[in-house]
């Protein structure tokens, strides 16, 4: 004689199960895509959608917290490339231009109002006195390294809804995808503008 299934009772109980994630923009987008033109998908085409979703996320909350410091972007890229080149805290103009992905003539700009404010200053390099170097003033460190604490902070901010396990995970990830290697031939012509 076999034995009838046990009592809901004395049965045990069923392995926790994470809830599914709730819909968002992302799975709005590759849903009307799945339905109007599916062939347009790829393997890797959400992945690009959440990195740029990401990266739009990133630039607003870096471009909320520099209005309080008084910078724009590309001054506050420029602070930054100088902080982070270290101690004197200068660079040539070529060298940073070419670090920010702007044209010489952009980056003297922003230089100019910048050297107005006291933040930076211009000096004749050491290896070539026909040439200058673009030089962080002692206030040009401190604000510097007050930006990139509070875009720091920003950043954060944007990713207080993920566990430090998912975030390691991502970056371990996205480090393998976006290791150094020769990019593909793009299928198809077209304009990829990136800013780093």
């Amino acid at each position: 004689m076999t034995a009838g299934p046990a009592p809901a009772a004395d049965r045990a109980p069923a392995p926790d199960r994470a809830p599914d994630p709730a819909p968002d923009p992302v799975d709005a987008l590759m849903g009307a895509w799945r339905t109007e033109l599916p062939d347009v998908l790829r393997p890797a085409t959400e992945l690009a959608k959440r990195i740029a979703r990401l990266a739009t996320a990133l630039d607003q909350a870096t471009r909320r917290v520099l209005p309080e410091l008084g910078l724009t972007i590309a001054e506050f890229d420029i602070l930054v490339a100088l902080r982070r080149a270290g101690d004197p805290y200068r660079m040539k103009p070529n060298e940073l231009a070419r670090s920010l992905l702007l044209s010489s003539g952009g980056t003297s700009n922003v230089v100019n109002h910048l050297a107005d404010r006291g933040l930076v200053r211009r000096e004749p390099s050491p290896d070539d006195g026909r040439s200058t170097m673009i030089r962080l003033t002692a206030e040009g460190v401190t604000l510097a390294e007050r930006a990139v604490r509070a875009n720091a902070d920003a950043h954060e901010a944007v990713f207080a809804e993920a566990s430090p396990e998912a975030v390691r995970a991502a970056t371990e990830a996205l480090r393998e995808l976006g290791g150094e290697r020769p990019a593909p031939s793009p299928r198809r012509t077209g304009r990829n503008r990136s800013r780093s």
